[in-house]
């Protein structure tokens, strides 16, 4: 098949998201019953961390070695792109002698330029934009704990960043409403927003956005990349925090998530994040299993 990339959530299709996570079931079963699985026996992962990463870096190369494979860790101290050695080029050489490339970088243009010159299917691990392989954990989690996800509410909590946009493409392809709150200075750019305004409604107040939520989620104040900005973030986010008031607006079922590191006290409360409706510990296990169906697709195909 063509050479098909990962690099943000509208890359897929409906039907093709629905075959990775029925793949990820599969898979996931096979994990928890000590099954071998083996699809990418003989095959190569390269992994480009230009962001320091533990959960991407821990999920890939664990996932591609119980596949059958094997991971090689490349960053940018110990590479020739931390040396200015151009995109292209790099792209150019790493494809030549790999099966499949994971880049975790900072702007979205650095990966989109890496895959057009790429011989290779290639994996968002996280941009400044986009967190694909996040979201889709998410929505597998949300999924596996309740059902079909289409017809929801999910309810993001915080500034404006690269899990919101790839949540805003996931609403648009599985169908369920996004509402957002953003702190005033941290909210949508509208040059990043891929979908339209049927698919999530903008609140002022956090705790309305929650009202009847299925998924309540959240982030981190201060991304990586932002540690300077973190005494003002601290201030404008006041009242942002997910807590025990905002998750009692929610659905009586309703889940939280949150794509850790977690900050118990800022972003969310510690009775939330460690309560009965928290599945924070399943969402990060899910990036595992969701990343080696999405590395079997991309370089088998279907099965």
């Amino acid at each position: 098949m063509p050479i098909k990339h990962f690099l943000q959530f509208s890359d897929f299709t409906l039907d093709e998201f629905e075959y990775v996570i029925e793949r990820t079931r599969l898979i996931k079963r096979k994990f928890k019953n000590y099954e071998p699985h083996h699809p990418l026996i003989d095959r190569t992962l390269v992994m480009v961390f230009e962001k320091n990463s533990t959960r991407t870096r821990l999920s890939f190369e664990a996932g591609m070695h119980q596949l059958g494979g094997a991971a090689i860790y490349l960053n940018t101290r110990d590479s020739q792109l931390g040396r200015g050695e151009p995109v292209e080029d790099a792209a150019q050489v790493m494809s030549r002698m790999c099966d499949i490339i994971m880049v975790r970088t900072f702007g979205q243009e650095i990966i989109e330029r890496f895959a057009a010159n790429s011989r290779v299917p290639v994996i968002n691990g996280l941009t400044n934009e986009h967190h694909p392989c996040q979201v889709l954990a998410d929505v597998f989690t949300y999924i596996e704990q309740r059902g079909s996800i289409a017809g929801r509410t999910v309810a993001w909590i915080g500034d404006a960043n690269n899990m919101l946009y790839s949540w805003l493409q996931a609403a648009a392809v599985f169908g369920f409403r996004l509402n957002v709150s953003t702190p005033k200075g941290y909210d949508l750019d509208p040059q990043l927003v891929t979908v339209d305004a049927s698919h999530y409604t903008l609140f002022e107040h956090p705790s309305d956005a929650c009202q009847g939520a299925h998924l309540v989620t959240t982030d981190v104040w201060t991304s990586m990349g932002y540690e300077d900005e973190n005494a003002a973030r601290l201030k404008a986010f006041d009242g942002w925090i997910v807590d025990g008031a905002k998750m009692a607006r929610a659905a009586a079922d309703a889940l939280f998530m949150h794509c850790l590191p977690a900050h118990r006290g800022e972003e969310v409360a510690a009775d939330v994040i460690d309560g009965p409706q928290s599945v924070v510990w399943d969402e990060a296990e899910n990036r595992l299993h969701v990343q080696k169906a999405l590395l079997e697709y991309l370089v088998l195909g279907r099965r």
